[in-house]
């Protein structure tokens, strides 16, 4: 576990760093952004353990500034899967649908940190949730949420790439404990920018 935190804490100072060396590129219009990308999460099951799992699968988010570039109105949508949880070998696709707001400090450095909050729902599919567990047995709709942060460097006018974002992940379905799943989510690509800095 503690490489995880160390790697959450690396994270966490990324953009101090960024804006401690960062320069301002060239101040452009507002863009809208759309990215893709790997998502990785590491989540655990049952309550009040940590019998880990890892989940592996893909992001989309759409990006569109408002006032200003520095603040964004962001659309995620996340599918990942994950199979051989705990001893009895079950699998979960859990889809996490979430909206909310995305903070850009320095918007056009080459290195553009950002920060950001959203709000939504998760969906579960998968034997873990489908009441051949004890502790898990609701696949509805939950609500869901990411507080995290990230990365981008640009390549060009147009394309940046996603060097890392990290996200803590909360899902609420039951489990007979608490209720709620903290999960660790990790995600890399690339975005397409419409309109030049």
């Amino acid at each position: 576990m503690k490489p995880i935190f160390a790697l959450l804490f690396a994270v966490a100072c990324a953009p101090a760093l960024c804006l401690a060396d960062a320069a301002a590129i060239t101040d452009g219009p507002l863009h809208t952004e759309f990215a893709g990308g790997y998502t990785y999460i590491r989540a655990n099951a049952p309550p009040g353990q940590c019998d880990c799992f890892s989940m592996n699968g893909g992001s989309l988010s759409v990006a569109q500034p408002f006032s200003s570039p520095k603040f964004a109105f962001v659309f995620d949508a996340t599918v990942a899967h994950g199979s051989g949880i705990s001893a009895g070998d079950y699998s979960l696709t859990l889809s996490t649908f979430t909206a909310g707001l995305r903070y850009r400090p320095i918007p056009y450095s080459q290195w553009s940190p950002y920060t950001q909050v959203l709000l939504g729902a998760a969906h579960a599919t998968g034997s873990l949730v489908r009441g051949e567990t004890p502790a898990a047995n609701d696949a509805s709709l939950k609500f869901a949420s990411t507080v995290g942060g990230g990365l981008d460097y640009w390549l060009n006018n147009q394309w940046s790439l996603r060097v890392l974002e990290a996200d803590y992940l909360l899902t609420t379905y039951s489990n007979r404990t608490n209720n709620h799943q903290n999960n660790l989510r990790l995600s890399i690509g690339a975005a397409y920018h419409f309109g030049a800095r």
